[in-house]
């Protein structure tokens, strides 16, 4: 590895360094905290010195989404000088796969919310030999009816440390804080009980009869609720940090399982090997595509038939959109992709742009996921009103559409700094495309000159 370029203490933000020294001054604590401003790098941060330099923590167990797991701390962790030597063990796979992993010698441990009830319930007493719980995605525990919210509770006593992190702690209202709260302080601050806590902040909203559908928030109670959590919780949000651009770049690292990056490195090499010395501008184009759909998760087959082949980008998108409390904006690249979206995120009745009263809609704030393809919403239209945050399923090649797309938000009228989310399949031509881009030279001749690069790449493999 260069660690010529890595990132030293000197390049974090002084609110990256605040929320750090928070984890570091106390035992259970939150971060609420904004996406892209840098909760993973400050929660490293303040495990290097705990884990180093205080000596006070040895084995850390971190719960997050599986492609979190899978991909984001660990690679975050070697971009920084600080942070480089931490060790970790992935609990992943198979049931013995997941249990190797306990087992093994690591300073961090990462597992998915999805395992956290079998880890529960058959490594109760391997959990007390940990020092420290890092919730990522603290929101998704904010059903406290839940089966995974119920066996955390019954071990989280058994952390010296725990630590949360969303940037949405109340996606549906105030009423969703106490179960996350709960997991910190085990009721010290919002009660010992959901209906403690509904009896004294809230009344009764919609109801029939005696059946109570929703509750509103009493008189005052953001401002006590708030007063109650300011010792334990930081908050931040995008737009008051003013050092920052007003236009933040996001790639989600997103990993294909063994068997099938073997697939696409197989297909990819039979694609770029059958143009045979020869790449213009037609077959470029139709190689592209064809990677980028298999990097997206589903592929055409020469009777326009859709080939299913992985849902990694679907999940992810599933835990952006469950996880960003505004609306979001999905540009998506083919109409297998438009159906896959649909389908997976129809709990939030999806909107495409069909008609004048979508966009209204959506500028209204009526519409939580709005589906676009660039080539259909890249000029002209003026969405900054509905949402602040882009994300790409599916990468385009034409920096044209790109950066056009992305002004949908990002002008006159938008309020709040835009991001730009990229969902980046390693390993694919995804990586390349996404490089193109952020050099801002997505013409048809770079296009042509990197699958170039890629035929002599793949030629010199196949004489090894």
């Amino acid at each position: 590895m260069n660690y010529s370029n890595m990132l030293t203490r000197s390049n974090l933000y002084q609110y990256q360094r605040d929320c750090a020294q928070h984890i570091i001054d106390n035992e259970r604590c939150a971060l609420f905290v904004d996406m892209g401003l840098g909760k993973t790098v400050s929660t490293l941060t303040a495990l290097e010195f705990l884990i180093y330099q205080d000596l006070d923590v040895n084995k850390v167990l971190i719960i997050a989404p599986k492609r979190v797991i899978e991909t984001v701390w660990s690679q975050e962790a070697t971009k920084w000088e600080h942070t480089r030597r931490f060790t970790f063990s992935t609990i992943t796979g198979t049931a013995t796969q997941r249990t190797d992993a306990i087992k093994r010698e690591a300073d961090i441990y990462l597992i998915s919310r999805d395992n956290v009830m079998w880890l529960c319930q058959n490594f109760a007493k391997e959990l007390r030999t940990f020092d420290a719980l890092i919730i990522d995605e603290l929101s998704s525990f904010k059903n406290p009816s839940s089966k995974r919210f119920k066996e955390l509770r019954k071990v989280i006593r058994n952390f010296k440390r725990v630590v949360g992190l969303t940037g949405t702690p109340a996606p549906n209202g105030l009423i969703d804080l106490w179960a996350q709260v709960y997991l910190l302080d085990q009721g010290e601050r919002l009660g010992k009980t959901l209906t403690a806590y509904r009896n004294t902040y809230f009344d009764p909203d919609a109801r029939n009869g005696a059946i109570v559908y929703s509750y509103k928030p009493k008189k005052g109670s953001d401002a006590i609720i708030q007063s109650k959590l300011s010792d334990i919780v930081i908050s931040m949000k995008t737009e008051d940090y003013l050092q920052l651009p007003d236009v933040v770049y996001i790639d989600v690292p997103i990993a294909l399982d063994s068997a099938m990056q073997k697939q696409y490195d197989e297909f990819e090499r039979d694609q770029v090997l059958s143009l045979d010395d020869t790449v213009n501008a037609a077959n470029a184009a139709a190689l592209t595509n064809k990677l980028l759909q298999f990097a997206n998760g589903a592929i055409y087959n020469e009777e326009r038939n859709v080939i299913h082949l992985h849902d990694e980008k679907i999940e992810a998108i599933k835990d952006i959109v469950e996880s960003e409390e505004g609306n979001v904006l999905i540009a998506y690249a083919y109409e297998h992709d438009l159906t896959r979206l649909q389908e997976a995120l129809k709990v939030y009745k999806p909107q495409t742009i069909n008609s004048p009263s979508a966009i209204e809609r959506w500028n209204n704030g009526e519409i939580k996921v709005l589906l676009a393809h660039p080539a259909s919403a890249g000029h002209g239209l003026n969405l900054q009103q509905g949402g602040s945050l882009v994300v790409w399923f599916g990468l385009t090649w034409s920096l044209e559409l790109y950066q056009q797309f992305n002004k949908r938000l990002h002008r006159q009228g938008q309020k709040c700094a835009v991001r730009i989310m990229h969902l980046v399949t390693k390993g694919t031509m995804d990586e390349r495309v996404c490089k193109v881009l952020a050099g801002k030279d997505a013409t048809q001749n770079s296009l042509i000159e990197a699958l170039k690069a890629r035929m002599r790449e793949v030629s010199n493999l196949d004489k090894v």
